[in-house]
């Protein structure tokens, strides 16, 4: 999806990408003093590939539909593909499954849906040697273990139920394995954190009893409950009402960089005690300030643009490709330059010191951005995260945690306490 729903705030210098050679450089071939005392692997290449990395947020099904790409094609301006995914050892992608509410109308949501369900696993089909559809914890265990990457699905927005629990439950028998119960889109059910401040748009103060029906359903079904992009009130009626561990698929710290998408450290302090998981955007909005402020300084500029797109493609009877709108987005990045790679490690950090090490990982937002930060070009960087986490203290078993092994914990106890058939 788009990320760039964000207040306007005063323009600030725009600032040159910052280098990460000198983190890049760092050896630890050495022993090393881990939080426990123990010695154990140090050596943060060795580390990484070691270790199933999941990622639980990117955004590419959208070129499967739009552009007839195949996963395992090159990556052709993309930030994730089969041989990216490969070189950064990154062994289980959540693909997610987001249908822009501005372009197709509410009642179009669920064909939108399934064609981008069918999309994706169109891909497993194209390279079964390469690809393996998975929707449990120990079928990414297997896969990895055979050398298959992982593809799993999870549907951005709950628009995409057209407020029908039986479609929900079909998305679940598809291999849709969460769902983020809103976008940036308040729904019919549950508040979005991306218009809360919109008097035009009808809120519900949080999950209207359909939104909690919503909910409870997905704990019974075995789909996770993503409260990425929920506005605060939904965030905390989700922790009220859910019996299971929830997920942030794709949300850094508000503590650190103040996007109303952002979670407040009580917010993720609730998570921990729920025994969910927070996973880290890599979008520059979302974690660097200063960047922030310069991007949405440009805001009215780039609307201006977006919207001239639109009418573009309205004459044509047509919706706006996410490519062209994409395209758009990039250029004024580029104007701004890449946020430093630090601001992403210090929302690992800040957030691994609030929760714990058991409640965080990866939510790239790959391909639902429009530039990741300064050294992080494609999933081939993901060894990069773990070098300068490791630079910072955190040993080979934080790391393994992080990676992958808190979010198949908290997808396997959401799938043991789902009803059985």
């Amino acid at each position: 999806m788009r990320e760039t729903t964000a207040p306007n705030m005063t323009r600030s210098p725009m600032f040159a990408a910052t280098s990460t050679l000198f983190l890049l450089s760092a050896s630890f071939m050495h022993a090393q003093a881990t939080p426990t005392g123990k010695k154990q692997m140090t050596d943060p290449a060795k580390v990484h590939a070691s270790a199933i990395v999941i990622d639980t947020h990117a955004d590419t099904p959208q070129r499967f539909v739009d552009e007839h790409w195949n996963f395992t094609d090159p990556l052709n301006g993309g930030m994730l593909n089969y041989d990216s995914a490969r070189k950064g050892n990154l062994g289980a992608q959540f693909f997610s499954i987001w249908v822009d509410p501005g372009q197709y109308p509410a009642n179009a949501s669920a064909r939108r849906t399934l064609e981008l369900i069918d999309g994706t696993l169109e891909q497993v089909r194209k390279a079964p040697d390469k690809l393996q559809l998975c929707t449990t914890p120990d079928q990414i265990i297997a896969a990895h273990k055979s050398g298959k990457f992982a593809v799993l699905m999870g549907i951005e927005g709950g628009h995409s139920i057209e407020n029908s629990l039986g479609l929900l439950r079909n998305y679940y028998r598809l291999g849709v394995r969460y769902m983020t119960l809103t976008w940036s889109n308040t729904n019919d059910w549950a508040d979005s954190s991306g218009d809360i401040d919109d008097a035009t748009v009808k809120h519900h103060n949080g999950l209207t009893p359909f939104g909690k029906d919503v909910v409870r359903e997905m704990n019974r079904i075995g789909m996770m409950v993503d409260i990425s992009h929920v506005s605060d009130k939904t965030f905390w009626d989700v922790i009220e009402t859910t019996k299971v561990p929830v997920i942030a698929s794709h949300s850094s710290a508000r503590a650190l960089t103040n996007a109303q998408r952002n979670m407040t450290d009580d917010m993720i302090r609730a998570v921990a005690k729920n025994g969910g998981v927070v996973m880290v955007n890599f979008f520059p909005a979302f974690i660097d300030e200063q960047w922030r402020q310069a991007w949405n300084a440009q805001k009215p500029d780039r609307q201006k643009a977006q919207d001239a797109l639109e009418a573009e493609y309205k004459a044509k009877g047509l919706p706006v490709p996410y490519a062209a709108s994409d395209k758009i987005d990039r250029e004024f990045a580029a104007k701004i330059g890449r946020a430093p790679f630090n601001s992403l490690i210090d929302h690992f950090d800040h957030i691994i010191k609030i929760a714990g090490i058991d409640h965080v990982g990866i939510g790239t937002d790959f391909d639902g951005i429009p530039v990741p930060p300064d050294g992080i070009d494609s999933a081939a960087d993901l060894p990069k995260i773990t070098t300068a986490l490791m630079g910072r203290g955190y040993s080979a078993d934080d790391m393994k945690k992080l990676l992958g092994d808190n979010l198949l914990r908290v997808f396997g106890a959401v799938q043991a306490a789902a009803e059985k058939p």
